[in-house]
């Protein structure tokens, strides 16, 4: 993690040999089988979604600093640049659907304000797991025979997946007369801000830059997500700092410049404000708290030395320049520097494709009236998703 280098694996989508349509879906247990040396355990960054549900069993999966306990009817979205692992899936069983950023086009504010976890209850589950399922079998249908290929009507049966298992959106967002058009001014105000955040820190920049005004931006913001357009801003500034002082070793300094801050002072201002704690304390407990066992044991025999090196800087004067490490890594999260990081490497097809051939005819029949359609070929995946 020198020199900012992550410790976060990088995911990158890549679908296997006739499977190019920008949605897949596999299986917790297929997971299980691909990935034996358990590197979904680890941090890791895709640059996809993945979209799952259990519906048998017990687990557990954090994401970007939050823990969830993973049961029957769970709900678990990771989208494109959150950091997570899968804490405990050995007992999981349910659907793993992959799907490309740009596979699922314009959609509604309750997916805005979706959580990376929630619960369905049992009628949800059963509907959501019917639709998971006619997903699957078009898209093995789809590798199968060619010529039965549709990418528009995958799309939509991923749409209606996970409209069936969205939680129920903010009262805010349900009642408003203007719902289509505050929902199209949000993601527009979303997409910037992810495009944006690491050089502009108002809502007036975005305003400029988007032809509203803050007070239409605000209303937006808040039918779509409960809580206002600077603080939606704030919140995503504060997130990828939290990230960078948990999963880099840059030092403070290094991190407020990354995001854009020009003085050390300031981030350390903005991020007590936030965190309600110092950035260098922060980062302590952080460290601290996730020192493991086996955190220990899989780290390398000099981290003691680059953990004193790091507190080190830190703590050093925040005038010191800026290094040409530190300079060329400041990005937003999906840009080519944080591309460059680790990648994850690809399981060969052959082997993917067994794997899931494995855990399908291991897995007990589906509970419901597809479960004697014939079986799919394999869903790619990378080990980890």
């Amino acid at each position: 993690m020198e020199n900012g280098h992550s410790a976060v694996r990088q995911l990158r989508y890549l679908p296997a040999v006739g499977s190019a349509y920008g949605v897949e879906v596999l299986s917790f247990a297929a997971l299980r089988a691909m990935d034996v040396h358990r590197r979904r355990t680890q941090p890791q960054r895709p640059d996809f979604h993945v979209f799952a549900l259990v519906s048998s069993g017990t687990g557990a999966h954090e994401a970007d600093f939050h823990s969830y306990r993973l049961e029957e009817g769970s709900a678990v979205w990771i989208r494109p640049g959150m950091v997570h692992r899968w804490s405990d899936i050995d007992a999981c069983d349910g659907p793993l659907v992959l799907f490309l950023p740009g596979f699922l086009p314009g959609f509604t504010a309750p997916e805005a304000a979706a959580p990376a976890c929630w619960h369905l209850d049992r009628q949800r589950l059963s509907l959501a797991l019917l639709a998971a399922e006619h997903l699957d079998r078009e898209h093995d249908a789809a590798v199968r025979t060619p010529r039965l290929a549709s990418p528009a009507l995958l799309s939509h049966l991923l749409a209606a997946l996970i409209l069936r298992a969205l939680p129920d959106p903010p009262a805010s967002a349900a009642t408003t007369g203007s719902g289509g058009r505050q929902t199209e001014v949000f993601r527009a105000y979303r997409a910037a801000v992810e495009e944006h955040f690491t050089d502009w820190h108002h809502v007036a920049d975005y305003a400029r830059h988007l032809g509203y005004d803050v007070r239409t931006l605000t209303r937006a913001t808040r039918a779509a997500t409960g809580t206002g357009a600077k603080t939606f801003l704030d919140q995503r500034i504060l997130l990828e700092a939290k990230r960078l002082l948990a999963h880099t070793d840059l030092p403070v300094g290094g991190c407020a410049r990354r995001l854009g801050f020009g003085d050390v002072g300031n981030f350390t201002t903005f991020f007590r404000r936030q965190a309600d704690t110092p950035p260098a304390t922060w980062r302590t407990t952080h460290s601290a708290a996730h020192s493991t066992p086996q955190n220990a044991a899989d780290s390398a025999p000099d981290s003691a030395a680059r953990s004193a090196a790091r507190s080190a800087a830190d703590s050093a004067d925040p005038g010191t320049p800026q290094s040409a490490a530190d300079s060329a890594a400041r990005s937003t999260p999906q840009s080519a520097a944080d591309s460059a990081a680790t990648t994850a490497t690809a399981v060969p097809t052959a082997a993917r494709s067994a794997a899931q051939r494995a855990a399908r005819s291991a897995a007990p029949p589906a509970a419901h009236s597809l479960e004697d359609s014939a079986p799919g070929t394999a869903a790619p995946a990378q080990p980890g998703c």
